[in-house]
């Protein structure tokens, strides 16, 4: 039914729903803002992370383009594209707690 890329695909979509969908709902207080009349809501976005999340979906399907998982198996993309996605995701997460904590 679904071609292997597809399938590569719809597993990138589930992962990014599952780190992003559980934030839609909060919103973000604004910190001693200069106009307090300002309500910010939703998501704000660094250049840095737009960045970053633009990479993390192009390159496990740059990977998936050159590896072909749906001829060689799964294992390749796995190690070469979504484990270091992941891993820089995880990084990431772990440093910004530490930031809250001081």
């Amino acid at each position: 039914m679904f071609s292997g890329l597809q399938e590569i695909l719809i597993l990138v979509l589930i992962g990014l729903a599952i780190f992003f969908l559980p934030r839609i709902g909060q919103k973000i207080q604004p910190q001693n803002s200069l106009n307090p009349l300002i309500i910010k809501t939703g998501f704000l976005f660094s250049g840095k992370m737009r960045l970053a999340i633009i990479i993390s979906i192009i390159w496990p399907l740059f990977i998936a383009y050159f590896v072909k998982p749906w001829q060689n198996g799964l294992e390749r993309l796995f190690y070469f594209g979504l484990a270091p996605v992941f891993i820089g995701w995880s990084i990431r997460w772990i440093i910004a707690g530490y930031k809250k904590i001081k």
